[in-house]
């Protein structure tokens, strides 16, 4: 059987993703030297990405996931569905969210927004891919994989109506073959 997913090209290859993650993880290590900090996985996008950081740190760390949703097939609702909390204490911790993307901002600030009201030492974001192009509200993540433009993007965790999280690689989605 031929597996064709819905995708017009290629953007971001299997060792490419690799090779950043660990580029990623060398830095947050770095970072968090003599630390111990609680990496917060947002569910269920960025599995892949969680996974394959915390493969790649070489420091101490607690693990723990939280899950939200705000889009609906290849759009954002722009209203956040907190689905699942974290069961880790925060307070006095240092905190990094971890995502597969930030588009609009939305999501990113709810979470900012949340965690901060139970008093963490320090609060970041690490993100696979951030699409600033798509900007409603104006936030940074400190870590950043890749910088894409306004497309729609699936595989490595990413979807299509819960679909194509399964690729190796990022691909633009090609909504003629859906």
């Amino acid at each position: 059987m031929d597996y064709n997913p819905p995708v017009k090209k290629i953007l971001i290859s299997e060792e490419q993703i690799n090779k950043r993650v660990k580029e990623l993880a060398d830095k947050i290590s770095q970072d968090y030297k003599g630390k111990t900090p609680i990496l917060a996985g947002v569910l269920r996008g960025s599995v892949l990405f969680f996974s394959n950081l915390v493969k790649n740190l070489t420091v101490d760390c607690n693990l723990d996931f939280m899950c939200l949703t705000s889009y609906n097939g290849t759009s954002s609702s722009g209203k956040v569905r907190f689905i699942l909390d974290l069961r880790e204490d925060i307070k006095d911790r240092d905190v990094i969210i971890v995502e597969d993307i930030v588009d609009t901002g939305i999501t990113a600030k709810y979470l900012f927004d949340l965690l901060k009201t139970r008093n963490p030492a320090s609060i970041e974001m690490c993100t696979l891919l951030d699409k600033p192009s798509n900007r409603k509200i104006d936030i940074k993540p400190k870590y950043t994989g890749f910088e894409i433009e306004n497309e729609f993007v699936i595989g490595y965790g990413l979807d299509y109506n819960e679909l194509y999280r399964n690729l190796p690689y990022i691909g633009v989605f090609d909504e003629t073959k859906k």
